[in-house]
């Protein structure tokens, strides 16, 4: 059997196959392998489901894959993380934010690690002029506010405050 993050990777680049970041140059996929790379690296998690969570975390928003797709290939698991780092088109703006965040307040700590990389990783890409880093700050503020006195994200949100700050 193929180890569950060889897969994942595997999956992604097939399912962002042509998508390109903001930038314009960059493949897509390049950013969920760098939000694993965070993940596993700068935040020292290695558990398989999560890296997979990391891979997989822009499949549902950003491809035709869905639920029952990542389910079927990596476990009720991972695709309940994957949905939780989703927001759900068919809601007005406001309301799917407010919602987004409510999940992401009550979500499992692999789902808030990968939702922390993410954004790390977008304003490292906002600060290299391939996004909105002003969005991008008021995201990781709000990620910080919501996440303060979690002892268990201590890692985490220090290199994200440091994504903030340089």
């Amino acid at each position: 059997m193929l180890d569950p993050v060889l897969k994942a990777i595997s999956f992604a680049a097939r399912r962002h196959h042509g998508q390109m970041r903001k930038d314009g140059e960059t493949p897509y996929v390049a950013h969920p392998f760098r939000v694993m790379t965070t993940v596993l690296r700068e935040f020292g998690v290695a558990d398989p489901d999560t890296l997979a969570a990391a891979v997989l975390h822009d499949t549902l928003e950003d491809t035709r894959t869905d639920h029952d797709d990542i389910s079927a290939e990596f476990g009720p698991t991972v695709a309940d993380h994957v949905a939780l780092l989703t927001k759900d088109k068919r809601f007005p703006e406001e309301e799917r934010e407010r919602r987004y965040f409510e999940g992401l307040a009550a979500a499992p700590l692999a789902v808030r690690l990968v939702k922390i990389a993410d954004t790390v990783d977008n304003l490292r890409d906002a600060r290299e002029g391939a996004g909105n880093l002003a969005k991008t700050l008021k995201k990781a503020e709000r990620l910080l506010s919501l996440y303060a006195g979690d002892e268990r994200l201590a890692r985490a949100l220090a290199v994200l405050r440091d994504a903030m700050e340089t």
